[in-house]
């Protein structure tokens, strides 16, 4: 297997590198490259500069605005755009609800939706998790009752990351009992904005505002709001959770951790154990680009569900990037005591804001990356059974 990369790519690189730092301000990439949370106008700001240049959603149908690009091509845009420090693309959006109603979705919803998705005038949020239904996602219970036009909705989200910035909400819904678990659940699009929501948030560990608690008090949505058909939301859901896995790598984000702990380590370079740390998870970050290419190299249509080896870059890569930012905190030294978190009002979220502070509050935010988008746990079995073949009857 050829693993380089042709004259072609390396021309398409080159031309990407070149339109992010022309075209991408400044201020943002600076910003995303000290791992400071950015305004949400700054996040639409970078999302629509990355649209009208074909980078938003080039997996997408063409007619929606995708490009005929190999997956080759996709995996050096995304490593690209982490590496410059531009936001990426609201992947709630443009991996997540985009490519399921593109997929399922009625035309009429196409055209009310998919422009205003990839373009992040509307923002989506994805409603999963419930308590008591993570891991076991096929447990949940949030109820849909259908009354003529419009369906009842009541229950309860958790966890759900940038609720409070969002404009709508992707929903699994129970719309049906009886028989196994994963069947009576539905697919729904939900206005925020619709009465009967409530938003709490959820205050984490890394000082930020990422995750909230949503609650649905008999809300009315819109039939003409459900995806496919009813009761086959977790087919739907399934298709959604296998779209553009081969960036879970996060090779160009882990690149970037890296070059800054080069920036900010100083006389710790001298130290033989801290060097030799470095220089591990450097080796570590090439066999992980390489293993990303190999995965890559063999694409598969996206009815044929996820590469069940992408679980290796799920797994590698959350761990290289918690690696990265335990480098990171060590450069600190003993100002990563005192430097407390920040403390930011949403749409300013640079007031008390120092190299100390977003450091200190990314290292405990990388806790998550073993955990969120399927536990590790999760993904070595995958391996175990899928790739290896453990546990099949003899």
């Amino acid at each position: 297997m050829e693993l380089g990369f042709t004259e072609d790519e390396r021309r398409f690189r080159a031309e990407v590198r070149r339109t992010l730092i022309e075209q991408v301000p400044e201020r943002i990439r600076q910003a995303v490259r000290e791992e400071k949370p950015l305004p949400r106008a700054w996040m639409v700001e970078a999302q629509r500069i990355l649209n009208r240049n074909g980078y938003a959603v080039p997996h997408w149908p063409i007619a929606w605005g995708g490009r005929d690009w190999s997956a080759v091509k996709r995996a050096i845009l995304a490593e690209e755009i982490d590496r410059a420090g531009v936001p990426k693309p609201l992947p709630f959006n443009v991996a997540l609800i985009g490519p399921v109603i593109a997929a399922f979705g009625s035309e009429a919803q196409k055209r009310r939706f998919l422009p205003p998705i990839a373009n992040l005038d509307l923002w989506f949020c994805q409603g999963f998790s419930e308590p008591g239904a993570g891991s076991d996602l096929a447990s949940l219970r949030m109820t849909a009752v259908r009354e003529g036009d419009h369906y009842r909705v009541s229950g309860q989200k958790i966890w759900t990351t940038y609720a409070h910035k969002a404009d709508w909400i992707f929903c699994l819904v129970r719309t049906g009992q009886g028989g196994r678990k994963h069947e009576g659940i539905s697919f729904l699009l939900i206005d925020l904005r619709t009465p009967g929501i409530e938003i709490r948030p959820i205050r984490t560990i890394d000082g930020y505002h990422h995750l909230n608690e949503v609650f649905f008090d008999d809300v009315r949505v819109p039939v003409e709001n459900l995806v496919g058909e009813e009761g086959k939301g977790w087919d739907y859901a399934r298709y959604l959770l296998g779209q553009e896995r081969t960036s879970m790598g996060n090779v160009g984000f882990s690149r970037r951790r890296l070059d800054r702990v080069r920036e900010l380590a100083g006389p710790l370079l001298d130290d033989p154990g801290y060097r030799r740390r470095l220089t591990w998870a450097e080796i570590e970050l090439k066999a992980l680009e390489i293993t990303q290419m190999r995965v890559v190299a063999n694409e598969r249509p996206p009815s044929a569900g996820p590469d069940p080896k992408t679980s290796i870059l799920k797994v590698k890569g959350g761990e290289l990037l918690q690696t990265a930012a335990g480098l990171l905190l060590d450069a600190l030294g003993p100002e990563a005591l005192t430097a407390g978190f920040p403390q930011a009002a949403e749409e300013e979220p640079f007031q008390g804001h120092d190299a100390r502070s977003a450091l200190v509050s990314a290292y405990f935010s990388s806790r998550k990356y073993s955990i969120f988008g399927g536990a590790n746990e999760i993904q070595r079995n995958i391996l175990a059974k899928a790739v290896l073949g453990l546990g099949k009857a003899a």
